[in-house]
């Protein structure tokens, strides 16, 4: 059973439409209770850093998401979701992410417009099982104006205003900066590795 979070934002209805075009069992829960039991965890993020932590705090969250991923379940983020793995956010400086990495979100800044949205290319930069079977420059969807610079799990890049995470891996670890749900053939591709790793 792949289990989805709701903190009461993000994209779950496109999560769960593509989870079905899958064919995937899923349930979708904000019980802490019930996200120690899953097997595998997804977490979409869609708004704001700050309002996406303090959902999780309150709904008592952040401890069995903690412990699903120190226990070696398999976690996926997607777009604020992968923000959250690090320590915070120049978005809400005030809130404390899950700091499985350590570092900050940075904003975009610069001439082109922000947020950064629509299609764009994937570049590997390191061994990457989320887009196994797809070709080097692939195209996704982005919509955000936070980003995570480069870092040693980077696993590929996507370069707007800079080079910046497009997909982390680490271990059981896994987050995409772009919208898999929202990302036609490639977005189904990326969820069906993730499901059968």
């Amino acid at each position: 059973m792949t289990t989805i979070v709701d903190y009461g934002a993000g994209n779950l209805r496109s999560v769960e439409n593509t989870l079905a075009e899958l064919g995937v069992e899923y349930e979708v829960t904000n019980r802490p209770e019930v996200v120690s039991q899953a097997r595998r965890l997804i977490l979409p993020g869609v708004g704001h850093f700050g309002q996406m932590m303090r959902a999780m705090d309150r709904l008592g969250l952040r401890a069995p998401i903690l412990e699903k991923i120190q226990s070696g379940a398999p976690f996926l983020g997607i777009c604020v979701g992968l923000q959250c793995l690090f320590s915070g956010s120049e978005e809400s400086p005030e809130s404390v992410g899950l700091s499985i990495f350590p570092g900050v979100v940075k904003r975009f800044v610069g001439p082109a417009r922000v947020p950064h949205m629509g299609w764009d290319s994937l570049e590997r930069v390191a061994n990457c099982r989320l887009l196994e079977g797809l070709a080097d420059g692939t195209f996704a969807y982005f919509a955000h104006s936070f980003y995570v610079p480069v870092m040693e799990a980077t696993a590929a890049a996507c370069t707007y205003l800079e080079p910046h995470t497009a997909v982390l891996e680490r271990g059981n670890v896994f987050g995409v900066q772009f919208h898999a749900e929202k990302s036609g053939q490639v977005g189904l591709r990326v969820m069906k590795n993730f499901l059968t790793l």
